[in-house]
């Protein structure tokens, strides 16, 4: 895929921008590329790659069950 370099942002800009990923709860990466689509496609839907979570189930060879205090150690707060 192809990148962009952008030079000479003001800081006030690149601040702004990163209130707004924050905000979205994105890296500021992931807000710039979130804003360039945006404005590329106006208000069209932006088709995105869907990631798919896939889960495999292992044997350990272990049966034993730890309780919360083993797995957190904050003795159940």
């Amino acid at each position: 895929m192809p990148a962009l370099h952008i030079r000479n942002v003001d800081d006030a800009v690149i601040e702004a921008l990163k209130r707004r990923a924050e905000a979205h709860h994105r890296s500021l990466e992931g807000e710039l590329r979130a804003v360039l689509e945006r404005l590329a496609f106006g208000t069209r839907t932006v088709k995105r790659k869907t990631l798919r979570l896939r889960l495999k189930t292992v044997a350990v060879g272990s049966t034993s069950k730890f309780g919360r205090e083993e797995i957190y150690g904050d003795e159940g707060r």
